[in-house]
Formats: structure tokens, C-alpha cells, sequence
């Protein structure tokens, strides 16, 4: 693991999102602001960038309160600045490389992890921006639920039939890290944006099996960089966690399935594939 003193403000941007999860909003965006602040001050955000970001909040702010045609244009600028975000395409941030061509196993492929100060911006951006992003707890089916992280769990090992992934037992030293990072700094952005965004404003137009076909297509497309076998692979886990978003109606029960799916794979099978 690589030492990084500017590590520390990582820790206000954690506890923000957990706090937002519990609504408690004026915490969570005192915490964000805290987090900000010091990136900027550690040279992880560059000043144009951080004003970017604070109208891009600013702008977050009123769009609920916005007429129909501009409160569709003020949405549809926040995807797109979401989506920037999470592929890093916006210039001004510097996120922490921390774990450097480390391998989780003797035939795991070497794994590179950065703390990112971006992609989380999506969470915070679109809990102001679309109000039932948390979902509503309308209704709770633990039968499909079951039989759908059943489903999802299955994928590993089919993975393996296909040669991607073979079986392989590991507890690495920055096995912590790891579940810090992808629950709450990427877990939580790409769930916000695909189930709580999209699949819930693609269902409320189409009807919600539409509305979990293309936003799980999207999701695998949001994958390209790994390839076709990876986009298809992405594409069917964004199934699960979209069932597991519709049939729970929480956006934290979608980010729990992405996150044990992504554990599962690190503690169980070569990750993040099979050493060539």
C-alpha cells in the first residue's frame, strides 16, 4: 500500500455518504464541503475545478424546483456531468493512487486501486438533484430477493467456466481499503446514477422491465474498457442489482448486492481476472 498523507480527507467524504444514506442531509453536506476544502488544499482539486463543482451543486440544488422543460434540461446536464465523472474525464482532480500492481493472489493479474474524489460527487449531485433517489420502501420481497442474489452469485462461477476467473481463497493486507473504497466511493456513485436515476426515470416513463433492461444495458456498455466478455458479464449483475433495487424499492439494498458481489469476487476467485 502505498503511503499518502492527503489520505485523510477520504474520511469526511466516507462518513458524508454514510450520513446521507441515514438523511441526515445538513451533516452529510457540511462533511462534503469539509472533503472539498481539503482536496483543494492538498492539491488534490484544482481551484476552476472546484468552483465547477460547487455550481454543479448549486445547479443540483434548484432543479427540483425548476418548471417542467428546465428541470428536464438541469437532469439531463447532470447525467452528462455524472458520466463525465465517473469515467474522470473532468479535468482538475488528482485522486490517490493507493494500491500499486498488487496481486490478491499467485494468479490473480496485478491490481491498481486509486481513491477517487470524483466519481462520488455523482452520489451527492443527484440526492439533490432526483429526491427519490434512496428509493421509497414502497415494498420488500425477500423470496425474489433471495432467488435473485442466487442468480447474481452464479455469474462467479460461470466466469470461471469461461476461463476469466478461476477459484482462488485470499484475504489480502488491503483487503480493508478495498471494502472501504468500493462500498462507498464506487458502489454507491454507480448505483445512484444507474438504479436511483436511471432505471427509477426509465420505469416512471416505460414501465419498470424496460426500465431495468436498458438501464442494465447501459451498464454494461459503462464497462467497454474491459471488453466484450466484461461488457456482457456487467450487463447481467446490472440485472440483479437492478431487481435487487425494483423489489426493495432502497438504492441501499442495490448497493449492498453490488458490493458482496465484488467482495465475493476478491475473497473467492482471481481478481480482478486470471494472470495471463
Amino acid at each position: 500500500m502505498i503511503p499518502e498523507p492527503s489520505i485523510w480527507i477520504w474520511l469526511p467524504l466516507a462518513i458524508a455518504i454514510l450520513l446521507a444514506f441515514y438523511k441526515q442531509t445538513k451533516a452529510a453536506f457540511i462533511l462534503l464541503a469539509i472533503a472539498l476544502l481539503g482536496g483543494f488544499l492538498e492539491d488534490r482539486l484544482q481551484l476552476p475545478t472546484m468552483l465547477f463543482v460547487v455550481a454543479s451543486l448549486a445547479l443540483a440544488y434548484q432543479t427540483p424546483r425548476l418548471n417542467k422543460p428546465w428541470r428536464h434540461l438541469s437532469l439531463g446536464l447532470i447525467v452528462l456531468g455524472s458520466l463525465a465523472l465517473m469515467m474522470h474525464w473532468i479535468p482538475g482532480f488528482s485522486n490517490a493512487k493507493v494500491l500499486d500492481g498488487v496481486v490478491s493472489g499467485p494468479s490473480s493479474a496485478p491490481f491498481t486501486m486509486y481513491l477517487n474524489l470524483d466519481k462520488p460527487l455523482i452520489f451527492f449531485l443527484l440526492l439533490l438533484a432526483w429526491p427519490p433517489l434512496l428509493g421509497n420502501a414502497s415494498h420488500t420481497n425477500k423470496r425474489v430477493l433471495s432467488l435473485t442474489a442466487i442468480l447474481l452469485f452464479s455469474l462467479l462461477p460461470i466466469a470461471w467456466g469461461l476461463g476469466a476467473l478461476k477459484p482462488e481463497l485470499s484475504l489480502p493486507s488491503w483487503w480493508w481499503l478495498f471494502m472501504v473504497n468500493n462500498l462507498l466511493f464506487t458502489c454507491v456513485a454507480e448505483e445512484a446514477l444507474f438504479r436511483g436515476f436511471l432505471q427509477q426515470a426509465i420505469s416512471n416513463k416505460f414501465g419498470w422491465i424496460p426500465g431495468l433492461i436498458i438501464t442494465s444495458l447501459l451498464f454494461g456498455l459503462a464497462h467497454f474498457a474491459g471488453g466484450p466478455l466484461l461488457i456482457a458479464f456487467a450487463t447481467l449483475a446490472g440485472v440483479g442489482y437492478g431487481l435487487a433495487f425494483h423489489y426493495s424499492s432502497r438504492l441501499w439494498v442495490a448497493v449492498l448486492f453490488h458490493f458482496l458481489f465484488n467482495l465475493s469476487h476478491l475473497l473467492f476467485f482471481t481478481y480482478p481476472i486470471l494472470a495471463k
